[in-house]
C-alpha cells in the first residue's frame, strides 16, 4: 500500500467513513467524476443538492460562508506539505462527504489537519 492510499484510508476512518464511500460506484466509467444528482432533479440532470445550510436556490455554500472555504484550503495544504500533494483533493472531498452527512465543518477540518501534521515523515 502507498502513502496515498494509507492516508485515504486513515482519513475516511477518522471522519466515520466506510471504504464504499470513498470507493468509485461500480458502475462508473474508469476516471469518471460524476456525483449523484439531487433528489428532485430532471431525468438527466447534472444538478447537485445544495447544503442544508445553503440559502433558498444556492448550490455554493463556500460563497456564502467564506470560512468554510478557508477551513477547505487549510486542510488541503495541511494534507499536502505533511502528507502526500495529491492526498489534498481527495482530502477535501471526504471533508465535504462528511459534512454534507452532517458532520461539523470546523469539527471535520480540525481533524483532518491534526492527523496530517502527526503523519509519520518517513512515509513520504
Amino acid at each position: 500500500m502507498n502513502v496515498l492510499d494509507e492516508w485515504i484510508k486513515a482519513a475516511a476512518a477518522e471522519l466515520g467513513l466506510s471504504a464504499t464511500d470513498v470507493a468509485p460506484a461500480a458502475d462508473a466509467a474508469p476516471g469518471s467524476t460524476d456525483v449523484a444528482p439531487a433528489a428532485d432533479a430532471a431525468p438527466g440532470s447534472t444538478d447537485v443538492a445544495p447544503a442544508a445550510d445553503a440559502a433558498p436556490g444556492s448550490t455554493d455554500v463556500a460563497r456564502e460562508a467564506p470560512s468554510a472555504t478557508a477551513l477547505v484550503l487549510d486542510v488541503a495544504r495541511d494534507v499536502a506539505h505533511n502528507v502526500v500533494r495529491p492526498g489534498a483533493p481527495i482530502s477535501t472531498y471526504l471533508m465535504g462527504l462528511a459534512v454534507g452527512r452532517g458532520a461539523d465543518p470546523a469539527d471535520v477540518a480540525a481533524r483532518l489537519s491534526e492527523l496530517a501534521k502527526s503523519w509519520p515523515t518517513g512515509d513520504r
